[in-house]
């Protein structure tokens, strides 16, 4: 009884979540967006991406769609000599969403508590926040060059002191931003509603709404239905369906992450670079990008794309496929083909587990590609769909053995910050490294947190790419396109790579 209840819930909460007769066309002047990921709280640290993209709340410092850090709440910052005391400038005239006019002390509340949370602040080395008159200084026990690129990050969001109660927790989330909370509806919808007294460019859309949803499919039939405005991170596989819709464009924009196969160096199949090379080799990329990803020209040879220069090899060929060479790679290694097509090593099978998840409906269909791909080498793979949860917990208890996911690198504005959490450390990172052991790249990294000279630095990130072309603790497969669906009565959309914001105050809707 208790399992058809639940079932009977499951199928109402569906109804509710996408039948038309509870989403009505949308109103003249309201927006609705639909995207994969749900959210829960109003932390910052954890769900901020949500609130900085429906333009709730903002940061010190903003990014352009190039990757240049621009002013934001802060006009502009300056550095001491020995890059230790850093002064960030407010901007005059900004109220929050409760009328309080931002000053330099809620701002150093909002960072005291970004501070204590999970993030890239936390990991910075702070020793003391303080207030200078309508500035905010910070002060660092060593030099750290990415400070401005972190307070782009979601989670140094500046909201009012009124957003906390006696005990420091966060229990409404007012911001600075064009738009203010209307519904917080966790994990389904938030919906905002126009802020008037903004200081920037007052929105002329009046309210806003985000649902999520996993299932790629019911999102696609909600711009096709008209039922959505727009919808993000759309299947590839359904872009011939909207593009038969008269009133629906897809969009394709590149974005600084990348389709990547995490590999546990330290298995015994897989803790050679030769054995990792010949698992690249055998990898059909423009296959992938062209029938899979519909993106081509996608394919990766490196893991991180063009536009962040500093890490990116220009003069780097392209994968192309190569089985030959990959099958003497394995030879040579001592694998030998088996009867049923698995190559054998020491009565072992080469076979091994590779697991996704469905967050992201492409990485389902490219995993079933490369197992086909691998297959043809006499390399095994079984793929699971699961949680994103299961691969940092597989990373952390040593059992995981391959995971296709999709890495963001401009998750923080400049890569370093990611690249020091991926391989800054003999463990690796949740989402990088796994039993790669590179004194090398580590202490490259480290020295680029105090690195200030551009020339230098970009000659240091330069030298790290290669190292890891080479060694391969992750495998490049394709770089990311990201579709969106948008419908025509949706004017001035424009798309940010790096994914902070909606630009919904830029945006109208005709009538």
């Amino acid at each position: 009884m208790c399992y058809l209840k639940r079932i009977v819930c499951f199928g109402l909460l569906i109804v509710c979540l996408f039948s038309p007769s509870v989403f009505a066309q949308p109103a003249n002047n309201h927006l609705t967006i639909g995207g994969p990921f749900e959210f829960t709280t109003l932390n910052p640290s954890q769900n901020g991406y949500v609130f900085t993209r429906m333009q709730v709340v903002e940061t010190l410092v903003d990014v352009s769609p190039e990757g240049e850090l621009l002013a934001g709440l802060a006009t502009h910052w300056d550095v001491s000599d020995d890059q230790l005391s850093w002064r960030f400038h407010l901007r005059d005239g900004v109220v929050f969403h409760d009328g309080r006019v931002m000053d330099a002390a809620s701002v150093e509340q909002s960072l005291s508590y970004a501070l204590q949370q999970h993030g890239p602040l936390a990991q910075a080395p702070v020793e003391r926040l303080a207030v200078d008159g309508d500035a905010l200084v910070i002060e660092l026990s060593q030099p750290y060059q990415l400070l401005p690129a972190v307070l782009a990050h979601y989670s140094t969001v500046v909201i009012s002191p009124d957003s906390f109660d006696d005990q420091g927790r966060i229990t409404r989330l007012l911001g600075s931003g064009p738009f203010k909370i209307a519904v917080f509806a966790p994990p389904h919808k938030l919906g905002v509603e126009r802020f008037d007294d903004y200081w920037g460019q007052v929105a002329a859309i009046a309210s806003a709404e985000y649902l999520t949803g996993h299932r790629g499919e019911s999102r696609v039939l909600q711009a096709r239905s008209g039922q959505a405005d727009i919808i993000y991170t759309v299947d590839p596989a359904s872009t011939s369906m909207l593009n038969r819709v008269s009133h629906v464009q897809v969009h394709s924009d590149l974005i600084p992450r990348a389709i990547l196969i995490k590999l546990n160096s330290g298995h015994p199949f897989l803790n050679t670079a030769e054995a990792r090379q010949a698992l690249s080799l055998a990898l059909d990329r423009s296959g992938i990008a062209r029938a899979v990803l519909r993106a081509p020209g996608s394919e990766a040879n490196q893991l991180i794309p063009a536009p962040l220069a500093d890490w990116h090899l220009a003069d780097l060929p392209p994968i192309e496929r190569d089985l030959q060479q990959a099958a003497a790679l394995l030879d040579d290694l001592g694998w030998e083909m088996g009867r049923d097509g698995v190559r054998v090593r020491d009565n072992q099978r080469f076979s091994l587990n590779l697991i996704t998840y469905a967050d992201r409906p492409e990485l389902t269909v490219v995993a079933t590609a490369i197992q086909a791909q691998l297959a043809e080498l006499g390399v095994e793979v079984r793929v699971s769909v699961t949680n994103s949860s299961a691969i940092p917990a597989g990373h952390q208890d040593g059992s995981l053995e391959m995971a296709l996911i999709a890495r963001n690198y401009g998750f923080i504005a400049d890569p370093l910050g990611v690249m020091l959490s991926d391989f800054g450390s003999p463990q690796g990172g949740d989402w990088g490294a796994m039993q790669w052991d590179n004194t090398d790249v580590a202490e490259l990294l480290k020295r680029l947190e105090g690195e200030m000279d551009a020339d230098t630095y970009h000659a240091t990130a330069q030298r790290i790419a290669a190292l890891l072309a080479d060694e391969l603790p992750l495998i490049p497969v394709t770089f990311y396109t990201q579709l969106t669906a948008v419908n025509q009565r949706v004017e001035n959309f424009r798309f940010d790579p790096f994914e902070r914001s909606y630009y919904l105050n830029e945006m109208e809707l005709s009538q």
